[in-house]
């Protein structure tokens, strides 16, 4: 049984150089536990018995053994991966397809029910290296001639609990007793029931046995809250949390480089102070970086875990895991940089699909409750702004410490408006409740503003902000498109339907709003 005391990097694990430059491509940094402990084994040929957890990274875990053992000059079967949906052979397709980025002549297609059989066929008969699909789909092909395994080299199960509970148990020897007998068999499964366990004795030779066990952490006193919500409508919710709560400091966690760079570059559009850090920048300006951030000289600094570690910032408001950890210790580590010395610290997540039962499994290694938080809409959002500038006037006014502005306000009452109107006016140019074309020109001066204070930002070679520079701009001025990210929300973590109730029926409120925000929020997403 293998516990890896520590991660190492992709360059550590003897890996081609295609390989890590694709996993460069990507954004990762670091191979999670359950990679740092499969792929050396997988790669020395030996059969396999994985134990993790959902969204631990055991796609690549077997994904990068396999593709090195391809001969690209073949084009027989030499990789055959059986998954138990066709949501999750798509999703391990996408991965093949991403990993194999710069290894030339190598090919993978997925085949499963409900999809064309031409299309199948055409690709089978064109010649590919790699095979994922669901058990039955694949004994059609094999009942039928179109697909043959006598070349095979790796034959991988992945989540194979999953396949038996769907009755695939009968379909899967099949497929298994027509494979060469000297092939690598790879399982992986949650849980290891006698009926796998049968399967494990009759149709491997001497396996590994692999699994990553954790030790409990304690976490620090915080609130710990998450909300519901699909990828590609994360950068709205970030930014209505932002607001609404006021939030002035904090960390924002992604899992990959390129994420970092596309959220970092969202904020800095929509006027807020911020700046970036990843193991891709130099290590002279990761410093500057992390001095300017612990003086406050920005608001938010967005990160990946191994740039994120060591980070000591006084006062820091919240943590949010923009992306779920694939590590808990590391959920546990990001969410500590806040609530120190006693004082209070709020943590947010962010997850979808199957990364509500990831959260399941963080609340049982912690031992402490993540509540369900409910995003905010834009009225309640404007009506907090307003709320707040209320109080911010009522202030001023009881310490009459402010300049007189009579001979405005006396040219205004000769003009015949009221002195209701004259303040309702003020108030509208404060909140952005400016006329449609007003608002029109508003948003194209915002974005323009942004794209100039980030080309400028870039030529000086930081691309942070000042903290005063959100604070002196008009938020009337700041408007918001529609952030995505490179993730398609459709599926979840493991090929899952998304699950978006409660995040729909916020949205569904907003519908009805009319007058537009402070920064305003791209519209609802369809049904």
């Amino acid at each position: 049984m293998l516990n890896p005391m520590e991660k190492r990097t992709f360059e550590a694990l003897g890996l081609s150089q295609e390989i890590i430059k694709a996993v460069a491509q990507l954004g990762f940094e670091e191979a999670s536990p359950i990679q740092t402990a499969a792929i050396p084994v997988l790669l020395a040929g030996a059969d396999v018995v994985g134990q993790s957890q959902t969204g631990s990274g055991k796609t690549a875990a077997f994904a990068i053994p396999a593709i090195e053992k391809i001969d690209p000059m073949s084009k027989a079967v030499q990789v055959l991966v059986l998954c138990p949906t066709r949501e999750l052979a798509t999703q391990v397709a996408d991965e093949v397809y991403k990993l194999t980025a710069f290894k030339r002549n190598i090919h993978c297609v997925p085949i499963y029910g409900g999809a064309s059989y031409e299309r199948q066929l055409f690709e089978l008969k064109k010649g590919v290296q790699i095979v994922i699909g669901t058990p039955g789909r694949v004994m059609d092909h094999l009942e039928r001639g179109t697909l043959k395994l006598d070349q095979l080299k790796v034959v991988i199960l992945d989540e194979a609990d999953r396949m038996l509970d769907m009755g695939f148990r009968d379909d899967i020897q099949t497929i298994l007793e027509q494979t060469p007998e000297e092939r690598q068999t790879v399982f992986f499964s949650a849980t290891l029931s006698k009926p796998i366990r049968d399967l494990i004795n009759r149709f491997s030779r001497d396996p590994q046995m692999i699994k990553i066990e954790q030790k409990e952490l304690a976490v620090p006193t915080i609130e710990q809250w998450f909300y519901e919500v699909p990828s590609r409508m994360k950068v709205e919710t970030l930014i209505r949390l932002i607001d609404f709560h006021e939030y002035k400091l904090g960390i924002i966690f992604c899992n990959t480089q390129r994420m970092v760079d596309e959220l970092a570059d969202a904020l800095l559009a929509q006027g807020f102070s911020t700046d970036r850090l990843h193991g891709g920048i130099a290590q002279a300006q990761r410093t500057r970086v992390m001095n300017k951030f612990k003086n406050s000289e920005f608001e938010f600094l967005v990160a990946t875990d191994v740039a994120g570690r060591g980070i000591d910032v006084d006062d820091l408001e919240i943590v949010v895991n923009y992306d779920l950890p694939y590590d808990p210790e590391d959920y546990v580590h990001r969410i500590g940089r806040t609530g120190r010395a006693g004082k209070k610290g709020v943590a947010i997540t962010f997850a979808s699909g199957r990364d509500i039962y990831k959260l399941q499994f963080l609340e049982r290694f912690t031992k402490a409750k993540i509540r369900r938080g409910t995003i905010p809409t834009v009225g309640e959002v404007e009506g907090k702004r307003a709320e707040q500038l209320y109080n911010k006037l009522l202030k001023q006014l009881q310490s009459n410490a402010f300049k007189k502005h009579d001979i405005i306000i006396d040219r205004l009452l000769e003009e015949g408006f009221t002195s209701t109107d004259i303040g309702s006016a003020l108030f509208s140019m404060l909140l952005g409740d400016a006329p449609a074309a007003s608002k029109k020109q508003a948003v194209e001066h915002s974005r323009e503003r942004g794209k100039q204070e980030f080309s400028f930002a870039q030529a000086k070679g930081d691309r942070g902000g000042h903290r005063g520079d959100r604070r002196d701009r008009s938020r009337g001025e700041r408007s918001f498109k529609r952030g995505r990210s490179h993730q398609d929300d459709r599926m979840g973590e493991r090929g899952e339907p998304r699950r978006n109730s409660d995040y729909q029926a916020s949205m569904d409120k907003d519908r009805s709003f009319k007058k537009g925000p402070v920064r305003k929020y791209s519209k609802p997403f369809k049904k």
